[in-house]
């Protein structure tokens, strides 16, 4: 699959070897392990019922793309700072 990072908030994939649809919900999310992920998001249709079951996972790891979250100018402007903030973490690690 052959797609731009970042995906809008708001939208819906499925991961490989997944069973259930996820809704992306934020961006470069990180764990105790200090890991930081492109994606946080929780199960769609439901939504955020815990923090238990927040998912976090990495752009390589969609299969599907089932909706595209809504964009616009602002969007795009932010998801060009991810694309920075991204980068500027690689180059520190």
């Amino acid at each position: 699959m052959k797609q731009d990072k970042f995906l809008p908030i708001g939208t819906v994939v499925m991961l490989k070897g997944g069973k259930k649809r996820i809704m992306i919900s934020g961006f470069l999310a990180s764990t105790d392990t200090k890991k930081i992920y492109d994606y946080s998001g929780c199960l769609y249709p439901e939504g955020f019922l815990s923090s238990e079951q927040i998912c976090l996972f990495n752009h390589e790891e969609i299969d599907k793309i089932y909706y595209i979250g809504y964009q616009d100018d602002e969007a795009k402007e932010f998801t060009a700072n991810l694309l920075k903030l991204e980068k500027q973490i690689n180059e520190n690690s």
